[in-house]
């Protein structure tokens, strides 16, 4: 089979039966063109030639090549797209044999989450200027974001009847079509509350548009893109004197750590971030180390025993 047709049936399989983000695929299909495009070079144009030394070959030239300034992490991605390509092929029968097998995949220290301190938060939150409604509007953003932990691409892509405002909660679109229902708080009630009384229809009156169901809109009456919150949230952070590098996902971080913080099971932490495995969500658990360690210092006698 050609290498084409074998990456074709993969990315119909990652979207038809294991419904993946487009985002997803589309990533799927860019790390495997590359490797493709890379044994071409070689002349090598079926999937059945295709050896373990030729993905180690190429793991090695995609760490060498001075225009690809790679991380471990990078090469990572490479391969673990690669070992799903060839699981798929050998389960699917069009291999015998998996090339990826004894692969491993390189090691990297684990990092904590980057996350900002309670007090970033509140200046964050009250850096836009809600008298004005674009202001009122990413005050909104902001304060749902941070009482959700959503991705941004969720978050843009809400509309006005993914909100149950007497229950207090708003569906997220995940990953692979999965939805889920997630609380948002007082704060953020009221904060969506008061945008959809007066700022988002000011926003829409003044676009001349009034057909939008989109929940987050811009001046010209579209849809919130992720760039277009990514570069306010940026301005606002600047407004507010926070020094750290931050992002969308780093408020993602930030509910999730304070949330284990103030005590939160971690299970429940792992629903509403929408994580398929506990593992993913087990990155934040070093805040909860640290608050144990905080609690055996403050409360047990032997702590501050005289020592012999």
């Amino acid at each position: 089979m050609f290498l084409h047709q074998a990456l074709q049936q993969f990315l119909t399989y990652l979207k038809a039966e294991r419904a993946l983000a487009q985002n997803t695929i589309a990533a799927y299909r860019s790390d495997i063109d590359a490797f493709i495009l890379f044994l071409k070079n070689d002349d090598i144009d079926q999937i059945e030639n295709v050896s373990e030394d030729d993905i180690r070959n190429f793991l090695q030239s995609r760490l060498q090549d001075p225009e690809l300034p790679l991380t471990e992490r990078s090469l990572a991605r490479y391969l673990v797209a690669l070992r799903q390509w060839f699981k798929f092929l050998t389960g699917d029968g069009i291999l015998s044999a998996n090339p990826t097998e004894h692969i491993d995949l390189p090691r990297f220290a684990q990092r904590d989450p980057v996350y900002l301190s309670e007090r970033e938060v509140e200046a964050l939150l009250n850096a836009p200027n809600t008298e004005s409604p674009e202001g009122l509007r990413d005050r909104a953003m902001l304060e749902l974001l941070y009482a959700t932990g959503m991705r941004v691409s969720e978050l843009v892509h809400l509309s006005i009847r993914d909100l149950d405002l007497d229950a207090g909660c708003i569906t997220a679109h995940g990953k692979g079509s999965k939805d889920r229902v997630i609380p948002m708080g007082e704060c953020a009630h009221f904060w969506i509350r008061k945008y959809l009384d007066s700022a988002r229809p000011a926003i829409l009156q003044r676009a001349k548009s009034d057909a939008s169901t989109d929940l987050f809109v811009t001046r010209r009456g579209s849809a919130m893109t992720r760039q277009g919150f990514w570069k306010n949230l940026k301005i606002l952070a600047l407004a507010a004197g926070i020094q750290k590098e931050i992002s969308p996902h780093k408020l993602r971080h930030t509910f999730a750590t304070h949330l284990l913080a103030h005590g939160a099971d971690l299970l429940a932490v792992q629903e509403m971030l929408g994580h398929a495995d506990i593992s993913s969500t087990q990155i934040y658990t070093h805040v909860s180390r640290e608050r144990l360690k905080r609690i055996f210092a403050e409360n047990h006698p032997r702590n501050t025993h005289d020592l012999p």
